[in-house]
């Protein structure tokens, strides 16, 4: 299945539609009933979420009819489409606001996510910032760019290789269970800065654009991972699962660290996540 660049620009263009349409008008707008936790406090959808989620749907049957569709929303209703990922011919997977805790409390740190997966294996990926209008694209083979709402656009290149000391980065602790939770926070304290801010999105920009050094996540749902981890790979960086393997469409388990390079790779992951 060929992806063009032609198709690059049509998710580029309805995932802005969405955010003007359903994402924008209700930030610092929500209503109490208008947020709902799924597993958590800190685990939550909003109407943004479903209605931006549905409109990037519809939008992507409309050109693509017969791609597998994976919504980090519809996922409830339907939990075999994510390991479908890892054999359909064409694949989109969709978060729609990524980052809603931070949405929902009117921090402007959040995201909608779009991975184009084909035949197991990742593609093409679009993040967009829907409070700045600012996108960061990949395609496989091609690089990863910094696209402004102004129409400029550069190449990005995650940072040189550091000293443990030296390197600045956030791993995701927040829903890990004991004891590596304790472990894992008391390590980060190796580096020279840890940062938190639980929106995957941003994340995956700050290591791709070389802001950050390293991140780390033990939970894979492949709306949040598969379009981050081709835009690091792009920019020039290194990802594998905590055992060392690559992460691939489908996958929800096992942990990912994103790095500058492989001996950078092994320092967080002996380092930080430990054993």
């Amino acid at each position: 299945m060929t992806f063009s660049d032609t198709d690059l620009d049509y998710l580029m263009t309805i995932v802005a539609e969405a955010a003007a349409l359903e994402i924008m008008p209700r930030f610092r707008n929500l209503g109490a009933g208008d947020i709902s936790e799924k597993t958590s406090a800190i685990d939550l959808v909003t109407e943004a979420d479903l209605l931006a989620e549905k409109y990037i749907t519809a939008a992507l049957r409309a050109r693509f009819p017969t791609a597998l569709i994976v919504g980090e929303e519809a996922y409830e209703a339907d939990k075999s489409v994510v390991p479908a990922l890892a054999h359909a011919d064409l694949a989109f997977t969709i978060d729609p606001v990524d980052g809603t805790f931070n949405f929902a409390a009117g921090l402007p740190v959040f995201g909608t996510i779009i991975a184009v997966v084909a035949k197991g294996q990742t593609i093409a990926s679009v993040i967009y910032d829907p409070v700045l209008g600012d996108t960061i694209t990949a395609m496989r083979g091609a690089g990863t760019f910094l696209r402004r709402k102004t129409g400029q656009a550069r190449r990005l290149a995650v940072a040189p290789a550091a000293s443990l000391g030296a390197m600045t980065g956030a791993i995701s602790w927040g829903h890990m269970e004991e004891p590596a939770r304790s472990r894992i926070t008391t390590n980060l304290a190796k580096a020279r800065i840890a940062f938190g801010l639980n929106c995957s999105a941003y994340e995956y920009w700050m290591v791709a654009s070389g802001k950050w050094h390293f991140i780390g996540h033990a939970t894979l749902m492949p709306w949040d991972h598969l379009a981050g981890v081709l835009a690091h790979q792009e920019a020039g960086g290194y990802t594998a699962k905590f055992d060392g393997t690559p992460y691939r469409p489908g996958e929800t388990t096992g942990g990912i660290i994103s790095a500058p390079d492989e001996d950078s790779w092994h320092t967080i992951r002996r380092e930080i996540i430990g054993d």
